[in-house]
């Protein structure tokens, strides 16, 4: 995939970030908009020093997930955010991401069957 630069200049696209980005962009067409803007921000180069931390705080509020709010939601997310930033967590997020995304659409599809 060829992306323009703000300089003008076109390069490509590493395989493991255009799946996580396609793996987000997929998000954010599940969840509510504003989780989805949310999403959008976070993902924008200019959000690293926000992004990098919430995704560490997710991933612990993964861990500990015994607590009342925090659950195993958190670790998933926490490594979606962390792997914008860390090439070799892209691809298997990636997968992950977009393998939960049409499992949670078969479900929703088969409850509304019912």
């Amino acid at each position: 995939m060829l992306v323009q630069t703000n300089e003008g200049v076109t390069k490509t696209m590493p395989e493991g970030k255009r799946a996580l980005r396609s793996a987000f962009k997929r998000i954010e067409q599940e969840v509510p908009e504003g989780v989805g803007s949310a999403m959008r921000w976070l993902r924008h180069p200019s959000s690293r020093w926000v992004r990098i931390p919430a995704g560490i705080f997710l991933i612990i509020g993964g861990i500990f997930s015994i607590l009342p709010f925090l659950g195993l939601w958190m670790l998933p997310l926490g490594l979606m955010l962390i792997a914008a930033d860390i090439p070799f967590l892209r691809k298997p997020m990636a997968r992950f991401a977009i393998a939960s995304v049409n499992l949670w659409s078969r479900l929703r599809a088969r409850w509304r069957r019912k």
